[in-house]
């Protein structure tokens, strides 16, 4: 199933950590702290209140605020953390099904981007919209990694379960550090 019918036929939980995990995975571009998500995260716990959700946005956003730049930045890196932050600003303050739908939506293809922009590798001709779709031939590595967590996020937020919101968590987990060496790795040959 392509990445575009996990999204549509997700539920509002999975929909909601889709787009969290998405925007977990670009944290290094948003300069935070790893755990400053964690109370999003918990909201999505098994009996957590949803109504928590938009009052821990409006604090993850005031952690993150975005940085006043006078010039914007047209480097790759520059783009990436912008697209980063507009995710930051999109995500809904109600948790309702129709709103992180939208949301988590934006994210994928945001985080795709991202990840296309900071690839050092050729990432062939497609568009994000055709790899969310499922044409995957000539993908970057880096590009590839992230749709396929994407994909396996929603997949196991989908088969339900106490442990899927921690295996979604731990994937991202991954993801984040893999962004974080390639970001790393940009900043070192610009020296």
């Amino acid at each position: 199933m392509s990445l575009v019918e996990l999204i549509a036929q997700a539920d509002e939980r999975g929909l909601a950590a889709s787009g969290l995990a998405c925007l977990d995975r670009c944290m290094p571009l948003l300069g935070g702290d790893d755990e400053v998500l964690r109370p999003l995260w918990a909201s999505l716990a098994e009996g957590a209140e949803a109504e928590d959700w938009g009052e821990r946005v409006e604090q993850v956003r005031a952690e993150l605020d975005a940085p006043d730049v006078s010039e914007r930045d047209v480097s790759a890196e520059g783009e990436a953390a912008a697209l980063a932050h507009r995710m930051l600003d999109a995500a809904p303050l109600e948790r309702s099904a129709e709103n992180l739908r939208a949301w988590a939506d934006a994210c994928s293809v945001a985080a795709l981007q991202v990840h296309r922009l900071l690839d050092a590798s050729d990432d062939g001709t497609a568009s994000v919209s055709a790899r969310r779709e499922g044409r995957t031939q000539d993908m970057s590595p880096l590009v590839a990694a992230e749709l396929r967590r994407q994909i396996a996020i929603l997949e196991l937020l989908s088969g339900g379960g106490a442990a899927s919101l921690r295996q979604a968590l731990d994937l991202s987990t991954e993801g984040r550090r893999v962004l974080r060496a390639v970001v790393s790795r940009r900043a070192r040959g610009r020296v």
